[in-house]
This record gives structure tokens, C-alpha cells and sequence, in this order.
């Protein structure tokens, strides 16, 4: 394996002298994808350069080991195998780590690859960290690392305050475009948290890379992001999990494959927007899920092969046809109904979109093209002020 063409947060810290590096205790939030360039494991990369001060992990939705397959599967607390550390689960009984829990602590490191999708809780379970940091007056330090999809691109409508949920805290757009450092940085400010936060970054990224330019090896944050074809389509594909339509969980290609037994091939492509698939081929394919919607049941949809990733848009894409599923199966498509991510009153899709006027559009068979040019004022304005945030 070469050597990368981007250097880690965490290889930088270790290779650095930080102030706090004579005594402070250090806890760490990260899992089992929170390797360097190397695929060497941040807790094992801490133990050998900082001894004996690296007391407590912290793991994020799906486990330290990413071993829990769907949404609220709660992973209980733990202890390493590797180190004898605890680890404090933040996806179970809680996810905001208790006072008792930061205890032996002076400094949070997180060190967690985000996936540059607003519907991703790692980036709220940091938030979360942030929030009792500054409580308990805690510093914290996120290690940097590549947004997978690049960091130019913003897409979709921002997050309303009446769809917040722990899939969307604060007014993002569904593609941000920021990576985790500068979404700390972003949430620390926009959300009033005022915590002792800073950011080790990069050396050597630039925001026109997608993961594969990084020269980094690709390790699966959740279990269902088995590769960056996967994280690329996420930003639009994540829409079905709000619906009863299978997003490929089950299959070898979650979020690459979408279906249902009731589509038809034809019908769903004659009916389809080609505006809303640019830089997009949609293989007609069947599937059969081995867990999950649709468990054990022939599902006919299709294969997202993304031909052009520059006039890709993954949001539009995956609107666009629910749009049309919406439209050709009134009387079969259905909602997926709550709870979803511990809100038990709201509509799964409507937290997922962010906002309840996106659904009603598509029920309306409004197309994805007159919704976008609604939102386009206030993803402008998102965009032009998370460049006080940016790093790269």
C-alpha cells in the first residue's frame, strides 16, 4: 500500500507536540473505522504516544465496532479487548454522555469519519459531546478527516426548527460539504455551544477530493456504507428509509439498490425526469433482501451507477423518483411510520427531508426542479456562510 496523499487529524496529533501532552487524561469518541493510513486503530496510535493517559472510548450509533446493523439498535457499555479501557456506549440508554462518564477526562478526542450527509447522527453525537464539554468545562479536540463526497457541493432544502431530531440538529442542507472538523466548528458557533473546541486538521486535503483521490484506505463507518459508491448516492438514497420501499439493507449494495415489489422498470423510467438523474444510470435490476423491508421477497428497482459525479446530484436523484413512485403507486407506496431515531411522534420521511413542505410537494407531484429553485435562496446563504467554518 502507497503512501496517501493526505495526512490524518489523528497522525498529525501523534506526530505533534500539544500543550496538553505533559498530563492531561484523554478520552476518545471513535469506532472501528477511526484508523490512519496505515489502518492502524487512533486508540492504539494515543496508548503508544501518549502512555497511560488515554483512560475512556466513546462509541457512536452502530457500536464501537459498527456490529449493529439498523436504526436504534442500542449497543450497551463495554470494556476493550485491546486496551481494557470502558467504553461508554452513546447510543443506548443515552446519547449524551453522562457527567460520571467524562469524570476521568481533561480532553475529548473525536476522531470519527463523518459521511457529508446532513442524516448522519455521528456529527449530533459530537454535537452532544460538545454540549457537556462545555458543561463541564471539558476541551475537545476532533481529529480531522475527508468528507468523503467532496467538500464543494451543498445540496437541499435546510433543516426547520419542527423536523429537529437526532438525524438533524441545526439548519444544514441534506449535503454540506463540510468535513467533521469544520462541522464542530459550525455547531459550536450556530448552536450556542461555546465549548473549548479545537480542530487538528488535515495536511494536504483539498475540497475537490472525493475519498478515492485521498490515497486512504476505505474502512465502513456504519455497516451499511460498505464503500464511497455507497456514501456518494447516501445524501439522496437516505430518503427511502422513511418510506416502506427497501434502501438495499439486506443486499450487498445498501443505497446503491433501491426497490419494491410492486415497481415496474418501464412505467418508473418512462415516467422519470431525466433532468433529475444527470450524471446518473439507473440499472433495472431485482433483488431480494436477506433481512430487513421486503425480507425474502423479489424487490424489482434499480442499480444507481453514477456515471458523472460533477453533474450528479444525489438529493434530486433520489426525489425524483420517489416523486414518481408517489405518482404511478398511490394505493402501495406507504410511510414508514414512527419512531425513528427516538422521535415517536413525526413522520420518519419528514425529519429525514427536513421539512414537511418537501413531502407535501411530492405528494402534489411537484417537480424536483421547482422545489430546488425554492430553496436555492437559502442554500446560497448556507453556503456563503459556512466559509466562516472552513478549513481547507
Amino acid at each position: 500500500m502507497g503512501a496517501p496523499f493526505v495526512t490524518l487529524g489523528i497522525d498529525a496529533l501523534v506526530d505533534g507536540d500539544p500543550p496538553w501532552a505533559a498530563d492531561a487524561r484523554l478520552g476518545l469518541l471513535s469506532n472501528q473505522a477511526s484508523v490512519n493510513g496505515e489502518l492502524r486503530h487512533s486508540r492504539e496510535l494515543l496508548m503508544n504516544r501518549f502512555d497511560g493517559r488515554l483512560t475512556t472510548l466513546f462509541s457512536p450509533q452502530h457500536g464501537f465496532y459498527a456490529e449493529k446493523q439498523d436504526n436504534m439498535v442500542e449497543s450497551d457499555h463495554c470494556t476493550d479487548g485491546l486496551t481494557d479501557l470502558p467504553i461508554y456506549s452513546l447510543y443506548g440508554n443515552t446519547r449524551r454522555p453522562e457527567p460520571w462518564m467524562m469524570a476521568d477526562i481533561d480532553v475529548l478526542l473525536v476522531d470519527l469519519q463523518d459521511v457529508g450527509t446532513r442524516v448522519y447522527t455521528f456529527i449530533y453525537t459530537m454535537a452532544y459531546c460538545l454540549e457537556a464539554a462545555a458543561q463541564l468545562g471539558k476541551q475537545v479536540i476532533v481529529l480531522d478527516r475527508p468528507n468523503p463526497i467532496g467538500g464543494e457541493k451543498t445540496e437541499g432544502n435546510l433543516l426547520r426548527p419542527n423536523c429537529r431530531s437526532f438525524v438533524g440538529l441545526y439548519p444544514l442542507p441534506m449535503r454540506h460539504g463540510l468535513t467533521i472538523g469544520e462541522m464542530a466548528r459550525f455547531m459550536n458557533q450556530v448552536g450556542g455551544i461555546n465549548a473549548h473546541l479545537d480542530v487538528v486538521p488535515m495536511r494536504g486535503w483539498r475540497r475537490t477530493m472525493y475519498y478515492e483521490d485521498t490515497g486512504l484506505p476505505w474502512v465502513f463507518p456504519s455497516p451499511n456504507l460498505p464503500s464511497v459508491n455507497s456514501a456518494v448516492v447516501y445524501p439522496g438514497q437516505v430518503i427511502w428509509e422513511g418510506t416502506t420501499v427497501s434502501e438495499g439493507r439486506g443486499t450487498t449494495l445498501p443505497f446503491e439498490l433501491c426497490g419494491a415489489p410492486f415497481w415496474r422498470h418501464d412505467e418508473i423510467l418512462d415516467a422519470l425526469d431525466e433532468r433529475d438523474i444527470e450524471g446518473c444510470f439507473l440499472r433495472p435490476v431485482t433483488f431480494e433482501p436477506t433481512s430487513g423491508k421486503w425480507m425474502g421477497e423479489q424487490c424489482v428497482g434499480f442499480h444507481f451507477h453514477v456515471t458523472n459525479r460533477s453533474l450528479f446530484r444525489p438529493y434530486r436523484a433520489s426525489l425524483g423518483l420517489l416523486r414518481v413512485i408517489m405518482m404511478l403507486y398511490p394505493e402501495k407506496f406507504s410511510y414508514k411510520q414512527p419512531p425513528y431515531e427516538y422521535n415517536y411522534e413525526q413522520l420518519p420521511l419528514d425529519l429525514i427531508l427536513g421539512d414537511e413542505a418537501i413531502r407535501q410537494g411530492l405528494q402534489q407531484s411537484v417537480p424536483v426542479a421547482e422545489m430546488e429553485a425554492n430553496w436555492r435562496a437559502e442554500l446560497n446563504e448556507f453556503t456563503a456562510a459556512r466559509e466562516n467554518y472552513l478549513l481547507y
